[in-house]
This record gives C-alpha cells, structure tokens and sequence, in this order.
C-alpha cells in the first residue's frame, strides 16, 4: 500500500501539490497507539491535532455506537487543526496503530517561514475543503 497515494487523496489535501503534501509529512511527528487503546474520547478538548493513520485500524464512536472505521491513509480529528471544539467522537485503536501526527503549531510555523512551497493560500484551501464536508 502507498501511504503517500492515499494520504494525497484526503481531502483535506485537495489542491495542493505533491511536494507541500511530502514536505508536510516529512515535517510531521510520528505517535503510535496499542491494540484497544482509547485515542481519544468525545468531548475531549481538542490539542490542535489531526492523525493520519500509516498502519492498523481504528474504529470512531458517536455516543458509544460505532460510526465508522478507519484504516491506513484515513485521517482523524483534521477539524482540530482549524478549531478550539471539543471532539466530536471517540476513537479506539481496534489493532496496533501508527500514525502522522498533523499539529497546527508546525503548520502555522512552516507557513510563517514561508519557504514558497507552503503559504497562507494553502491553509485557506486547506480549511475551505474541511468546511466543505
């Protein structure tokens, strides 16, 4: 499986190019999560996060029944990048997960340093296919 491929089509993603999407995750921490670990629960307060899975599968709940389930490529808690709600959904880790760790703080200072390959257009973007949803 390309993690790179299906990291790409996410949607929040749509319209940037290849290389800001690589240099984004190049710049991104790692964290990984056991088998049945609690990720994160609904109501949480948001810690300016977003994940990426690269490996396993996590399953989302809504008030405790199950919404959906996520694998490699899938990303959680984007909207955390953009705002201060709490969460939306509990996340439990249904194998041993790993994941990019996208966190506003190093988006916003890749964007402050502007290096021409990631700027303020992209974090507009960025949030616009977010709210796009």
């Amino acid at each position: 499986m390309d993690l790179f491929k299906n990291t790409k089509k996410l949607k929040i993603f749509d319209g940037i190019t290849d290389e800001v999407v690589q240099e984004i995750i190049n710049n991104s921490e790692r964290t990984s999560f056991a088998a049945w670990e609690i990720i994160m629960e609904q109501w949480d307060i948001p810690d300016g996060n977003g994940y990426i899975i690269e490996s396993g599968e996590v399953e989302v709940f809504i008030h405790w029944e199950m919404s959906a389930h996520l694998s490699a490529g899938d990303i959680f808690w984007e909207i955390a990048l953009l705002n201060e709600e709490e969460r939306s959904a509990t996340i439990i880790s249904k194998s041993p997960v790993n994941t990019i760790v996208l966190n506003q703080d190093t988006l916003f200072s890749m964007i402050e340093h502007d290096d021409n390959s990631i700027n303020k257009e992209i974090m507009r973007r960025m949030e616009a296919n977010l709210w796009a949803e």
